[in-house]
């Protein structure tokens, strides 16, 4: 299982920008897909998963309404819209995967996570 994400990058405050990751190696329509981020000096923290089986979807309070969490079977790929970024939103971003299809309660937990991507890193400035 290989998860390569990828699109972060600079941008402004109030700016846009969408994360990719491409998953091989695991079907998306089973388990749970999940978004992670860490800034400097801060432990890991869940933005959005979302379950395949019934596509349920968790937001972190600091991102919902903002950002968004889609997947495209035929590209084995899930997306983060991110919209409205601030700063706060600085940090490298993770894509994640487990084969267990997590309960809303468990989704944020990293240590159920099985696979991860290599992170890709999103700077919010002006």
């Amino acid at each position: 299982v290989q998860l390569q994400a990828s699109g972060g990058g600079l941008v402004q405050p109030g700016g846009s920008l969408r994360l990719s990751c491409v998953v091989s190696g695991f079907s998306l329509r089973s388990g749970t897909i999940g978004w992670f981020r860490q800034a400097p000096g801060k432990e890991r923290e869940g933005v959005s998963c979302m379950r395949q089986s019934d596509r349920s979807t968790r937001y972190a309070d600091s991102v919902r309404g903002r950002f968004t969490m889609s997947r495209d079977h035929a590209k084995n790929t899930v997306y983060l819209q991110m919209n409205s970024l601030q700063p706060e939103d600085t940090a490298v971003y993770y894509c994640a995967a487990t084969t267990r299809g997590l309960i809303w309660s468990s989704m944020f937990a990293t240590q159920y996570y099985n696979y991860w991507g290599q992170g890709t890193l999103v700077t919010v400035s002006s």
